[in-house]
């Protein structure tokens, strides 16, 4: 069974077990939340998100229609979703752009991710970075724009060792390959 806090306006069912909605928080309905997923106080979350299993969320993020979210997943402190690239008021388009976080990714605190952006499986997004376009498996991005700065593992570890063209490998000698998309473990 979730633990919510009393303050938290949770008008979603679809709560996983074990996961904590902390302080001011507003859930509404129709979101989905996986298990052992940790909300911080002062988010928001809207009806048509999708968050994954072990999946943190600090404090000051707003998670707006569209967005899915992978599994062990961390949010940063005020990192900022967008849905809607050519926003107006009272004026909504269609449907929203949708963004995907892959399993494993962090985003740091105040990251801004644009309308539509992926961000790949264990991929790393610095703090204050500004991400205008899709950010492949295992890449290490940051800056404004956000441009990669190289690659990392499942831990968030910098791949150094560049083996041979397209091949990576981590501290304890683990191998990855190039991809259109990004890395793949070997």
């Amino acid at each position: 069974m979730p633990k919510i806090h009393p303050t938290a306006d949770v008008q979603s069912d679809q709560i996983g077990e074990h996961t904590v909605i902390w302080q001011c928080a507003v859930i509404l309905r129709g979101a989905v939340i996986g298990d052992f997923c940790n909300i911080n106080c002062h988010t928001f979350i809207e009806g048509n998100v999708v968050i994954g299993d072990s999946v943190t969320v600090k404090s000051g993020v707003y998670l707006w229609d569209g967005l899915r979210i992978g599994n062990r997943v961390f949010i940063g402190p005020n990192a900022t979703f967008t849905n809607d690239d050519r926003p107006r008021s009272k004026q909504y388009p269609g449907s929203f752009a949708a963004c995907v976080v892959g399993n494993g990714a962090s985003i740091g605190a105040n990251a801004t991710i644009g309308p539509g952006v992926c961000i790949g499986a264990h991929a790393m997004v610095g703090m204050g970075s500004v991400v205008t376009r899709n950010v492949p498996a295992y890449a290490l991005v940051y800056g404004n724009p956000a441009r990669q700065h190289g690659w990392v593992d499942e831990l968030g570890i910098s791949l150094t060792a560049h083996i041979q063209r397209g091949c990576w490998q981590n501290e304890s000698g683990k191998l990855y390959q190039e991809t259109p998309n990004g890395l793949i473990a070997v």
